[in-house]
C-alpha cells in the first residue's frame, strides 16, 4: 500500500497551503534528509482548537490531538518537500514542544498523538528518535509545537 493509499484509509487530508508566521522556509534539504521546520495544530490554517496551556484550561487528551493535528501538517510539509511520500526512507527524529504548567509533567503522552500517527502512516519507517518538553509558551499561544527530521531516498 502506498503513503497516499494509506492516508485515504486513515481519513487524513494533507493541506498544501501552509505557510511560516515568521522569516524562515517550511524545510530545508541537506543531501538525504528533510529538516522540518517546527509546525502547530492549525487545521486549515486555524489555530482557534488548540489554544492554551496544558494543566490549564487545556486537558492532555485534548493537547495530544493537537499533537495529531501537528503531525498532518508536519506530513503536508513533507510531501510539499518530496513530492512523493513513499521516498521516505524513514522519520530520524522530532523534537515537540507542550506549552504547559510548571506542574504538568506528562509531555511524552501529549507527543504521543504524533508518534503514532507517524507509525500508522509509514509503519517502522516511522519509529523515530525525540524529545518531549514544556515551553512556558509557544508563538501564537499555541499548545504544541513539533519539528521533524526525515531521510529520504
Amino acid at each position: 500500500m502506498t503513503s497516499e493509499e494509506r492516508l485515504k484509509e486513515l481519513g487524513i487530508e494533507l493541506f498544501t497551503d501552509i505557510r511560516p508566521i515568521g522569516s524562515y522556509v517550511p524545510f530545508v534539504r541537506a543531501g538525504n534528509l528533510v529538516y522540518v521546520s517546527g509546525q502547530g495544530p492549525s487545521i486549515k490554517g486555524k489555530y482557534i482548537d488548540y489554544i492554551g496551556k496544558v494543566g490549564d484550561g487545556i486537558s492532555k487528551e485534548k493537547a495530544k490531538e493537537a499533537a495529531r493535528a501537528t503531525a498532518v501538517n508536519l506530513i503536508s510539509v513533507l510531501k510539499n518537500a518530496v513530492g512523493d511520500l513513499d521516498r521516505i526512507e524513514r522519520i530520524v527524529s522530532i523534537h515537540g514542544f507542550v506549552n504547559s504548567t510548571p506542574d504538568f509533567t506528562e509531555q511524552p503522552y501529549v507527543i504521543d498523538g504524533a508518534s503514532e500517527l507517524l507509525v500508522e502512516l509509514f509503519g517502522e519507517k516511522g519509529r523515530h528518535a525525540r524529545c518531549a518538553v514544556s515551553a512556558p509558551s509557544l508563538p501564537l499561544g499555541i499548545c504544541v509545537e513539533i519539528e521533524l527530521i526525515a531521510e529520504i531516498r
